[in-house]
């Protein structure tokens, strides 16, 4: 296995399909491995070398897919969401302290401003519209001409990627990832889903975040497999573009797999005929109502996994048939060591609640410049990932919620995952997400959003009612909120910390 993204693209077949997108042309590997080329030696003639950071705004697609590995094997790519305004990017960009700004040739977007604030000068990504998914050249003209301080392919200890954590409670840090993590995350991901050279990932998860960058498109190429990738996620148009592509697999995020399900239940035959080899969730907790459903609709595996930045994705998963998958549980180890902590840093045993901690070559050596953080994170040798779970006598993983976001209702720890399981056995919820609702007395209190099924009806009162049947009475929720969406985040997750006050009812 090789430790360098640039190694584990190499030992592709160069007929190989790489990189398509729906309705375009397939990038195959020796075209790939030329792009990779190409990319390096323009970076390194303006002065960006190994390990500098190049920031990334570049909307989904084959460019993105393209662009993030080239400049992955060559710098340290630092992907941004497009959709970020003004202050998000002044922030982020402020913060990376970037050589460069890379993105579309023409494409307005706020960063450019923010760049220009900074220092940070421009380097535009031309697509060639004529050719194949994913080629495109660069143009590099704002920048001078220079050496850099370390040209060359990059190696394994060298810096490939760097993201923010999402911040929802603190200011987001910065997770470096080097080749060899990202290598090591890629090849477990293969060995785990059995990819090989003749599968497609239909990818429909952004560019700018791990599961898309890792968990779709690096452990494809890794396995000589082809990554096609879609300009966003569309549930309207999911099935005409699979149809299209031919995939064998996707990988997405349980709010995508629910909006892809209520469009596919009525089309069977069309979700049926796709012949999908399994379907992939991660990010966060897949309902078992949705999975059964998705399962019955499409005649696939749905395989479950946990992954998260700082472990460069995948850390336990749900394996294939035969082995058996566990609903509502996570699956063994399928990349790093995972064991269970308590809170004075020693290891639990089987069956025993607590942290779940993680060690291994994929796993982050620590956040960049914040010493304090990784204090807080290391433990003998171990990452704490704030989660909470229990390992059962398989080492299958169970969740029971993160860390951070337990109900604490006057000293009583409620779990949101358990009582988001219970109400999605109410025949008319569709979607659910349990969060804290401050309290005067009790300190939070329970409270859930709900989204209703097209043409169900229910009251506050039933759903209570249902909940007080399965649940302890401290665990039912107080407020029950009905929406015909749940906000969420960039990358579709459903968000429970904060949402109190997005909604208007934290004060």
């Amino acid at each position: 296995m090789s430790d360098t993204i640039l190694g584990l693209l190499s030992a592709r077949p160069p007929a190989a399909r790489a990189i398509g997108a729906p309705g375009r042309e397939w990038l195959y590997s020796e075209a790939l491995l030329e792009q990779m080329a190409e990319t390096r030696e323009r970076l390194n003639a303006v002065g960006i070398g190994r390990g500098d950071r190049l920031a990334i705004v570049l909307p989904n697609g084959p460019e993105m897919a393209a662009a993030f590995v080239s400049v992955a094997a060559a710098t340290c790519a630092a992907p941004l969401n497009p959709a970020y305004r003004d202050e998000e990017f002044t922030f982020y960009i402020s913060d990376l302290k970037p050589k460069a700004l890379l993105i579309p040739a023409g494409m307005e977007s706020p960063s450019r401003a923010v760049a220009a604030r900074l220092g940070v000068p421009e380097i535009e990504l031309i697509p060639d519209e004529s050719g194949p998914a994913g080629r495109f050249r660069l143009d590099c003209s704002a920048m001078p001409a220079r050496s850099p301080a370390k040209g060359g392919a990059a190696e394994a200890e060298d810096t490939a990627l760097v993201l923010h954590t999402s911040g929802t409670t603190a200011r987001p840090k910065i997770v470096p990832l080097s080749n060899a993590n990202l290598a090591a995350s890629a090849h477990n991901i293969r060995r785990h889903l059995a990819l090989r050279a003749g599968d497609v990932c239909l990818n429909i998860m952004p560019l700018f975040h791990i599961h898309g960058l890792i968990g779709a498109t690096l452990s494809s190429l890794a396995a000589g497999a082809g990554i096609a990738a879609t300009n966003g996620f569309n549930a309207i148009r999911f099935l005409s573009q699979a149809e299209e592509v031919g995939p064998t697999w996707y990988s997405a995020v349980p709010t995508m797999h629910q909006a892809i399900l209520s469009r596919a239940e009525r089309e069977r035959e069309r979700a049926r005929a796709l012949k999908l080899r399994f379907i992939r969730s991660s990010s966060s907790a897949m309902p078992s109502q949705v999975m059964a459903a998705l399962e019955g609709v499409f005649g696939a595996p749905v395989i479950e996994a946990y992954g998260m930045t700082e472990a460069a994705h995948q850390m336990c998963s749900n394996p294939l048939p035969p082995k058996p998958r566990k609903a509502g549980s996570v699956g063994p180890a399928a990349g790093p060591d995972v064991a269970i902590m308590d809170a004075a840093g020693n290891l639990l045993a089987q069956g025993a609640s607590g942290e779940v901690v993680i060690r291994g070559a994929d796993v982050t050596t620590g956040y960049a410049d914040n010493p304090e953080a990784n204090a807080r994170a290391f433990t003998n040798g171990w990452f704490r990932t704030g989660d909470e779970g229990r390992l059962d006598a398989d080492g299958y993983l169970w969740l029971t919620g993160r860390i951070k976001e337990m109900i604490n209702r006057g000293g009583e720890k409620i779990s949101p995952l358990e009582v988001d399981a219970i109400l999605m056995d109410h025949p008319a919820v569709a979607q659910v997400v349990t969060f804290a609702l401050p309290h005067e007395l009790l300190g939070e209190d329970v409270a859930a959003a709900v989204v209703l099924r097209e043409g169900q009806t229910a009251t506050e009162r039933d759903i209570r009612d249902f909940c007080s049947s399965r649940l302890a009475p401290f665990k039912v929720p107080r407020k029950v909120l009905f929406m015909n969406e749940i906000p969420k985040g960039a990358t579709g997750k459903l968000q429970r910390i904060g949402l109190a006050r997005k909604l208007g009812l934290a004060g």
